[in-house]
């Protein structure tokens, strides 16, 4: 099996949805995901997701199956922290980016959040929550994750491209929980902000056990053919 999952394109927050810059991004997108032969869509219920999904699925003919576990709003509540009078995703902020890389919450592992630095703070409940939801849904495609052992059992191997649409920061929790990367070392050192970018997940099995495998991350190869450029250029 390979997962692809995407960022939803150049969005409009406030009503939700994405902006005519964003379309293309998306079309353009789905020329990749078609060539690819996606087999089935997944999306956050968020507007911004489904419509980034939508020029996929019209060209595939497929449904999009949505979820509210995925939204980013529902990532915020729990990943989200005040910063010097400011909103802001915990991997922005200076102050427990530094706490995140001290070795006494390393040591901790998977269990980084129990550290006393972190009692005020939502992680935990977050980590857990997307933890369960993550390994609900991987089950449902035929791989059971065993923690303990940082593999997947490949109850049912298939070689379906499943299709993942959602959002950054919602993304940087769902990926670390995926490849079992704790969160507060996956969001010092990875990013998936640019906008309609996909990351691909090998999940090729032997002797039923599967150990994903990135073998794209945050790319966004569909933009320069198109001639755009990924937001951290200037004049997009």
């Amino acid at each position: 099996m390979y997962f692809y999952y995407i960022r939803h394109a150049d969005p409009i927050y406030n009503p939700d949805s994405i902006t005519p810059h964003g379309e293309k991004q998306a079309e353009l997108l789905s020329e990749r995901l078609v060539e690819a032969k996606i087999d089935e869509l997944y999306s956050s219920s968020s507007t911004r997701a489904i419509l980034t999904a939508k020029p996929t699925a019209d060209k595939l003919g497929l449904s999009t199956t949505v979820f509210d576990w995925a939204r980013e709003d529902k990532a915020a509540e729990d990943f989200g922290v005040d910063d010097d009078g400011k909103w802001t995703w915990c991997f922005f902020c200076r102050d427990l980016m530094d706490k995140f890389n001290k070795s006494e919450v390393v040591a901790l592992n998977g269990k980084w959040y129990e550290h006393e630095y972190f009692k005020d703070y939502s992680f935990k409940r977050g980590v857990e929550r997307i933890n369960r939801e993550t390994d609900a849904f991987f089950e449902k495609l035929g791989y059971v994750h065993d923690r303990e052992k940082r593999q997947y059992k490949a109850v049912k191997p298939n070689d379906k491209r499943i299709a993942f649409f959602a959002h950054g920061g919602f993304g940087m929790a769902f990926l670390s929980s995926i490849l079992d990367i704790p969160y507060n070392i996956f969001c010092l050192h990875f990013e998936h902000m640019s906008t309609s970018c996909e990351t691909v997940i090998s999940f090729d099995a032997k002797d039923g056990v599967a150990v994903p495998r990135v073998i794209e991350y945050s790319g966004y190869p569909h933009l320069y053919k198109g001639g755009l450029k990924p937001y951290h250029y200037i004049g997009i």
